[in-house]
């Protein structure tokens, strides 16, 4: 009887970019995919007391998800390291070395499966990624993993089509694992919008961000953000903003920042950072002089583990009510002025 082939990923990181790859691509070559349990208290709690202190939560967070997965019995778990996603466009450290990081940090009986793709380098294309993981399984056919590749790139970018329309991310995921394309109605107009900048990771792990996406449902808030926009938008937000790329996350705030500042429909714009993120850091300030030139509201939020969910909604419900009072008087000045001109 054959092995069941079998896959751990870690619901982390950049699990919330390229899942939906990695599940066509393993799902093509015949394995079985386990993830770790949605973060908890705990998930927290235990990857943070592994790791030093000045440990940025995404990466307290990650080690949490590797240890639930050791202990649901998994014995072998996905840990690239993505280096470069394109010339001279890297990820932070502590990306770039997780494999490293976990291999020192968490003990266990469990195998890493780790290949690196650094696109700066000559000869590191994807097809040779994908072959070195699929390698480490003895499979070892070329045109089997082009195939999946192929395979997975269809998943991906039925899952993009869908979030790109207002398609929630934990849908979007579900029919593009189906293999479905499912485009929602128009959504109803509310009366303040904002735009939720942050990685993925941060921004869609609902334990991390408080849920806040639901909170601003609940707020009578419309709510946009990067995933929502095209390559060749976020490139656009990027231009604006005078900003070369550099971090291989920063059209998802950057970009995400310039594009939005210029739509007209956007009353304010939200930014959900992690405590201690250096790169994050320097593309805050230069978003925050923008946001400045641009005259839109700007409320930073900075998360680590020992976030208070009070203080968190208090701080967004006064920049949501102070967006509005500040969208209504401008409806009364304009009124008033319109008035003025047909006297």
């Amino acid at each position: 009887m054959k092995k069941e082939k079998i896959i751990g990923i870690p619901r982390a990181m950049l699990y919330y970019n390229y899942f939906p790859f990695w599940f066509g691509f393993f799902n093509n070559l015949g394995f079985k995919i386990l993830l770790s349990d949605p973060t908890t208290k705990k998930t927290i709690s235990d990857g943070a007391s592994l790791v030093v202190t000045e440990t940025c939560l995404p990466i307290k967070v990650y080690v949490g998800h590797v240890i639930n997965l050791i202990e649901k019995g998994v014995k072998n778990i996905f840990v690239p390291s993505v280096q470069s996603i394109a010339p001279k466009v890297y990820n932070c450290s502590k990306i770039r070395g997780l494999p490293d990081l976990i291999r020192n940090v968490v003990k266990g009986d469990f195998n890493i499966i780790e290949a690196t793709l650094d696109k700066s380098e000559k000869n590191n294309d994807l097809i040779d990624f994908l072959t070195e993981i699929a390698n480490q399984f003895d499979i070892k056919d070329y045109v089997l993993i082009k195939k999946a590749m192929q395979a997975a790139f269809v998943v991906q970018n039925n899952f993009n089509v869908m979030v790109q329309n207002g398609l929630e991310f934990d849908e979007a995921l579900k029919y593009a694992k189906e293999g479905k394309v499912i485009i929602p109605p128009k959504k109803e107009d509310k009366p303040i919008s904002v735009a939720l900048i942050g990685h993925g990771y941060n921004i869609y792990d609902k334990r991390v961000c408080m849920d806040i996406f639901k909170k601003l449902e609940n707020m009578d808030v419309r709510v946009y953000n990067a995933y929502q926009l095209t390559v060749e938008q976020l490139k656009g937000g990027m231009n604006l903003l005078n900003s070369s790329l550099y971090w291989a996350n920063q059209y998802e705030m950057t970009g995400c920042a310039g594009h939005y500042f210029t739509d007209r429909k956007i009353d304010g714009i939200i930014t959900i950072t992690a405590f201690g993120c250096g790169p994050d850091s320097l593309m805050l300030e230069d978003i925050k002089r923008k946001a400045k030139k641009y005259a839109k509201p700007l409320l930073n939020l900075t998360i680590d583990e020992h976030t208070g969910e009070a203080g968190f909604i208090t701080r967004i419900e006064a920049f949501c009510d102070m967006l509005i009072r500040s969208k209504r008087a401008k409806e009364v000045k304009m009124k008033e002025n319109f008035q003025t001109l047909n006297v």
